[in-house]
């Protein structure tokens, strides 16, 4: 499995690129269009899915752009379904006072389900507290954190769905996976689970 960090998107977003053989999933949809599809051409993958880790507008920017060249069905939890479409929910008008939607997802996840597009096969672990439909991805020793879990930090939970005690919860269950593990997070560089919470 590769892994290619597609930012600088917007608002600093990660975007990472996940390939295995001829497939790609993109985790996350802030970078331009021309760079995902220049990824693509220079991987010489397809684009199977788009996995959202929530559905913060800084998460989802170029989302119509990029499944419209594509064609790639767009996931999200369920719990965090309607935020693309709705600008207060997913935290647009927060910031800039006026309305913004973003294609609602075509397909929806649950805790526990294995997402498999070609030969990149993720766990999904629903992480709730920064969205009530935050979820990590897991695969191969690497975990997908979306703003659950920085390397030095975590989400903040004051936006709509946003909880701290869920959070809590949720940082608990990521601090138990094996400390080697590589955590990829929304904004940021990776950085292992140990190092993380080591800095916290």
């Amino acid at each position: 499995m590769r892994i290619r960090n597609l930012w600088p998107g917007g608002y600093a977003s990660a975007c990472y690129l996940v390939t295995e053989g001829e497939t790609a999933v993109l985790i996350d949809c802030s970078a331009p269009v021309a760079a995902v599809n220049a990824a693509l051409a220079d991987t010489g993958t397809h684009l199977a899915a788009i996995l959202l880790t929530h559905g913060h507008f800084d998460h989802i920017l170029t989302l119509a752009d990029v499944q419209q060249a594509t064609g790639a069905p767009i996931y999200i939890h369920e719990q965090d379904l309607e935020l693309p479409a709705d600008g207060h929910k997913n935290a647009f008008t927060t910031f800039f006072g006026f309305d913004r939607s973003y294609p609602t997802p075509d397909r929806t996840f649950h805790e526990g389900d294995r997402l498999t597009f070609g030969s990149v096969t993720l766990q999904v672990l629903h992480t709730p507290g920064h969205t009530k439909g935050s979820s990590v991805f897991l695969a191969d020793g690497k975990a997908f954190t979306g703003d659950t879990l920085f390397a030095a930090g975590y989400g903040r939970c004051d936006l709509y769905g946003g909880d701290f005690t869920a959070l809590r919860h949720s940082l608990q269950r990521l601090s138990e996976l094996p400390p080697d593990t590589v955590i990829y997070p929304g904004h940021g560089a990776p950085a292992t689970v140990a190092e993380a919470f080591q800095r916290m």
